[in-house]
């Protein structure tokens, strides 16, 4: 059986991780927001200048998108515990996703986690639950997307 302190240090809890940063440019947000969320302010450059943003931007699905990119792209610290390397697996949801300024074209988003806890799942023995805050910040340090995310990990 793994420690939780064990688990506390390869998860990183409580610290911050930086996953790198994307710049949306215009035909990037056009294309992604064509194929999944074809709103007007995402896909029309005229349009989007009369909108509520005046100007185009993101899809707020597409700031999501890209910061699982950026995760997944990331690696996490090496085990060196006892027993074999904990196994992550699927997420079982997501919580609280906010979307809180608007991304507009030509805009540079660096993507941030930091794992905040994990707990025994009492209907998955072996398995924990870990819980995640992911974030995304503007060239101006203001937050452009926040939402936690679950993470099953298989420790035994």
């Amino acid at each position: 059986m793994m420690r939780d302190s064990s688990l506390d240090e390869f998860f990183d809890i409580g610290i911050t991780v930086p996953l790198g940063s994307h710049t949306f440019d215009a035909e990037g947000i056009k294309a992604f927001a064509r194929k999944y969320d074809p709103q007007p302010f995402h896909v029309d450059e005229d349009a989007a200048r009369k909108s509520v943003f005046g100007g185009l931007c993101a899809s707020g699905w597409q700031t999501a998108a890209v910061w699982m990119k950026q995760n997944l792209a990331t690696p996490g610290k090496r085990w060196e515990g006892p027993g074999p390397a904990p196994e992550f697996g699927p997420s079982p949801g997501i919580s609280d996703m906010k979307w809180p300024k608007p991304v507009l074209a030509g805009e540079t988003v660096s993507y941030s986690r930091t794992a905040l806890s994990h707990r025994p799942m009492t209907s998955r023995p072996g398995w924990r639950m870990l819980t995640v805050r992911a974030e995304g910040v503007d060239s101006t340090g203001a937050k452009v997307i926040e939402f936690e995310s679950a993470v099953l990990v298989k420790v035994e």
